[in-house]
């Protein structure tokens, strides 16, 4: 840490609460500051539900700032600002970072702001054809970014992506990847599990977990489940909710798989699963720095990922921890699912996992937002 004074009140700023991994970093970083002594408000713009707040670190206030239009948001945060004076805002999500840039600026706040970005904004302009707003990131990151105190990206990757984007200069963002706490990890995949497919001589189980939009793929994986299954007996389960829940079931059965594909939903502890399963996969056609790929090698489970812009990897050294296969390629993803089936695992090494651990990024954090 460095001579700096670090913050005694943190207010951690969110447009919502998702099912997303994004939620799951954030929780961590909180709880990291709460058993430091410090004093943590979790601000949203709204909050009508979401299961994640059952999660939410005991001790965090939630704040509902009640702006669901956009128009309402940046009032709303000011407000914020001006009434409760925490010594440090942390924004996550580009959207809330943006919002928060001005924010300060118009609430003449001392408060140190801290942005960062979880995902790469060349994707998300991409996913977003047709619409104003995200085709306008490169601009406002470039022109609003620089109002923050410092701005950190998840992995080199988003921090790379987003500075060729926008042309933001690469030494104004620091990369510090997404806090692990392995103990708590460990103790949560000790927890019962109602899942019959984990049963003694029941096929091995392929687990994936996201939230059922487009950026994950799950067609992709869907297609390489088939293909799986056309050489062995394998299960599929898929975590997450989201907005192609109808698509993907309607496909599971389209392709004759309802009794070998199932999407449960969001699962509060999804580790239980992780430790059960026989591989882990990703399918994605984007991430940043994919929290449940690092849980999962962290729990000994092999994993097969698409070698997405950007986290895989670099959470997997370039496929010494794990097997990287071309995007959208249902055949190179069966192919590697098989082999792990085959036996083929690969062993990581702890110093390599060390470099997640949540006390160490936390307290990257801390320096970060201290005055």
């Amino acid at each position: 840490m460095s001579t700096r004074t670090a913050p005694k009140y943190v207010a951690v700023y969110m447009h919502t609460l998702y099912n997303g991994g994004v939620e799951r970093v954030m929780f961590n970083l909180i709880q990291g500051f709460l058993d430091r002594g410090i004093r943590v408000d979790l601000v949203l713009d709204f909050l009508d539900y979401s299961p994640f707040e059952s999660l939410l670190p005991v001790g965090a206030r939630v704040v509902r700032l009640g702006a669901s239009s956009t128009l309402q948001r940046l009032p709303k945060l000011v407000g914020y600002l001006r009434r409760e004076k925490p010594d440090a805002v942390l924004s996550a999500t580009h959207f809330a970072n943006e919002t928060a840039c001005v924010a300060k600026v118009l609430a003449g706040s001392k408060t140190r702001l801290v942005l960062t970005e979880h995902t790469n904004l060349s994707a998300d302009i991409v996913d977003s054809m047709g619409k104003i707003r995200p085709r306008l990131l490169p601009i406002t990151t470039r022109w609003l970014y620089p109002l923050a105190d410092e701005v950190i990206a998840v992995s080199d990757g988003v921090a790379e992506d987003m500075c060729r984007v926008s042309g933001l200069a690469r030494e104004r963002v620091t990369t510090v990847y997404n806090p692990i706490d392995f103990r708590n990890l460990a103790a949560m995949a000790k927890e019962p599990l109602d899942q019959s497919w984990f049963g003694e001589g029941e096929p091995p189980v392929i687990l994936a977990i996201g939230r059922l939009e487009v950026q994950k793929n799950f067609p992709n994986l869907l297609r390489a489940f088939a293909l799986v299954k056309a050489k062995r007996a394998a299960k599929l389960i898929i975590l997450g909710e989201g907005s192609l829940r109808n698509s993907l079931t309607a496909l599971v059965k389209e392709m004759g798989l309802e009794g070998d594909v199932s999407l449960p939903g969001f699962v509060g502890n999804p580790a239980g699963y992780m430790a059960k399963a026989a591989v882990f996969a990703m399918s994605s056609s984007w991430e940043g720095m994919p929290v449940a790929l690092i849980e999962a090698l962290a729990l000994g489970t092999p994993v097969v990922s698409t070698n997405c812009p950007s986290g895989p990897a670099e959470i997997l050294d370039g496929g010494k921890y794990g097997e990287l296969v071309p995007m959208d390629d249902s055949e190179a993803l069966a192919g590697a699912i098989l082999r792990v089936f085959a036996g083929e695992k690969r062993v990581v090494a702890g110093e390599w996992l060390a470099r997640f651990d949540s006390n160490t990024i936390t307290e990257r954090y801390l320096e970060l937002m201290s005055q």
